[in-house]
C-alpha cells in the first residue's frame, strides 16, 4: 500500500497506529513517546493523502474522513510527522512538486491593488466574533514577545508592541504609518505611550471598522487614523513606518514594489521597521492547503529574499533580530484557547469551520517547533546615522516604555 510505504519511510521516531475503513490497524515508528492513533472513515483516503499529502491530510481531517482518537490531537499527529521530517520533504517525488510550486509562485503570489484586497478578505473579514475567541484583548493577530516564560499572552503581545516601539525611536509628534493595522492595536499604542500621531492602512472592511470605534472609545480620534487604503496608493512621508505580521501577504513578485514603497514613504531620516514570518531554509513555497483554505496569495519569504531587494532599494538594513519559538508559544496559546471556545465557534460557523482552525492553529505551531519558521523584525533607515550606534537605545526605551505605564507605587516598590 502506498501510504504504508511513505509512512514507514517518513515516521522513523514515536508511536503511530493507522485503522484502516476495513478495521485493520498497522503500526509505525519505534513505540517512543505517547501514542497516535488515527482512523480512516472511507477506503480511498490514505491513497489521496500518500498522493498529495499537504493538501489532502488537512481536507481529510477537515471533512471527517481521517479522526484522531482520543487523549491525541491533530496537533500531536502533526507534531509526530514534522518532527520526523524536520525541514526535509517526505519524499524525491514530494521534493520535486516542492520545487515545481516554487517555480509557479509569481503566479500564485500575484496580488495586484485589486486582488490584494480579495486575499485579505478571505481571511481578515470572517466574523470578527471568532478572533475574539482565542486572541488577547487588544487582538494582535501576529507573534507575542515572550520576555519571560510566565507571561500572560496579554502581557507578551504588550510587550511586542513595545519592543517594536522601543525599535523605532519615536518622538512625540513624529507621523508613523501602520501598514496593515490590523485593529487597531499598534497604531493605538504608539500614539498613547509615544506622543505620535499614527495613519494606520488595512484592506479589510471588518477591522476598519473595529479599529476606528476603538479610537473613538479611547479618545485618540485626533491623535490615530484609520485609512481602507493599499500602501501603495499613498502618496504622504512619514518619519516612522511599521508593518507587523503584512509583509507575509505581499507576495514574492512583488518585494522591490514593496520596499520602494516603504522608501518612497520615509522622510529624508525615516526609520522602517518590518515584522513578518520567515524561513530559515531559503526560499520556498507556500503550503497547499495554507493558500487554498487560510492566506490565498500569502508566502513566507527566506531572510534573503528580503535582504537582496533592500540591497537594491538605496534603503540601508540597520539591525536585524530573529525571534526563535516565540510565535510557537503564541499559536499554543491560541490553539488552547480557541479549543476551550469550540463550540461558540462552531454555533458561528459550523464543525467544518473548526475543523479547519484547529489544523490551521497546530499546522503552524508546529511548523514553528520543526520545520524551521522564525520571526524576523528587520530596521530600515535612509540614513545610516539617523540611529544611535548601538543597540544599548533600544533596551534603554523599552524600560522606559515598560516603567511607565505602571503606577507611581508599583515603581517605587520596583525599587526605579
Amino acid at each position: 500500500m502506498v501510504f504504508s510505504a511513505l509512512l514507514r519511510k517518513v515516521v522513523k521516531r514515536g508511536s503511530l497506529t493507522i485503522v484502516g475503513a476495513d478495521g485493520k490497524r498497522t503500526e509505525f515508528g519505534d513505540g517512543s513517546g505517547e501514542p497516535v492513533t488515527i482512523r480512516f472513515h472511507d477506503k480511498t483516503v490514505s491513497t489521496e493523502i500518500a498522493l498529495n499529502p499537504y493538501l489532502k491530510l488537512g481536507e481529510a481531517f477537515m471533512d471527517g474522513r481521517l479522526t484522531i482518537d482520543k487523549p491525541a490531537t491533530i496537533y500531536e499527529l502533526l507534531d509526530l510527522l514534522t518532527s520526523n521530517l524536520g525541514r526535509n520533504f517526505a519524499g524525491p517525488v514530494f521534493e520535486i512538486y516542492g520545487a515545481l510550486r516554487r517555480m509557479k509562485r509569481r503566479i500564485d503570489q500575484h496580488n495586484p491593488v485589486g486582488k490584494a484586497e480579495k486575499n485579505v478578505a478571505h481571511h481578515y473579514d470572517l466574523d470578527g466574533g471568532i478572533y475574539d475567541l482565542f486572541l488577547d484583548r487588544d487582538k494582535q493577530y501576529s507573534c507575542a514577545y515572550f520576555q519571560r516564560p510566565d507571561m500572560t499572552l496579554e502581557e507578551a503581545q504588550h510587550a511586542k508592541k513595545r519592543h517594536i516601539a522601543a525599535k523605532l525611536g519615536i518622538e512625540p509628534g513624529m507621523r508613523v504609518l501602520d501598514i496593515g493595522c490590523g485593529w487597531g492595536g499598534m497604531a493605538l499604542t504608539l500614539a498613547e505611550e509615544t506622543g505620535a500621531e499614527v495613519v494606520g492602512v488595512t484592506l479589510s472592511h471588518e477591522q476598519l471598522k473595529v479599529a476606528q470605534r476603538r479610537a473613538e472609545e479611547r479618545g485618540l480620534a485626533d491623535k490615530v487614523e484609520f485609512r481602507l487604503q493599499d500602501y501603495r496608493l499613498i502618496k504622504e512621508n512619514f518619519d516612522r513606518v511599521v508593518s507587523v505580521g503584512m509583509f507575509e501577504h505581499v507576495g514574492v513578485g512583488h518585494y522591490r514594489e514593496y520596499f520602494d514603497g516603504v522608501t518612497n514613504l520615509l522622510t529624508h531620516d525615516g526609520v522602517a521597521l518590518i515584522h513578518t514570518i520567515g524561513r530559515l531554509d531559503g526560499p520556498g513555497s507556500t503550503n497547499p492547503w495554507i493558500a487554498k483554505y487560510i492566506f490565498p496569495g500569502g508566502y513566507i519569504p527566506a531572510l534573503s529574499e528580503m535582504s537582496g531587494v533592500v540591497e537594491r532599494t538605496g534603503l540601508f538594513m540597520t539591525d536585524v533580530e530573529i525571534l526563535r519559538l516565540h510565535y510557537a508559544e503564541t499559536l499554543r496559546e491560541w490553539r488552547r484557547r480557541f479549543m476551550e471556545r469550540r463550540e461558540t465557534a462552531a454555533r458561528i460557523y459550523d464543525e467544518r469551520f473548526c475543523r479547519m482552525w484547529e489544523f490551521y492553529l497546530a499546522g503552524s505551531e508546529t511548523s514553528f517547533r520543526n520545520e524551521g519558521m522564525v520571526v524576523f523584525q528587520m530596521q530600515l533607515a535612509k540614513k545610516i546615522d539617523t540611529l544611535p550606534l548601538t543597540r544599548d537605545y533600544m533596551l534603554e526605551e523599552e524600560r522606559r516604555l515598560a516603567g511607565a505605564e505602571r503606577t507611581p507605587q508599583q515603581r517605587l516598590m520596583a525599587g526605579d
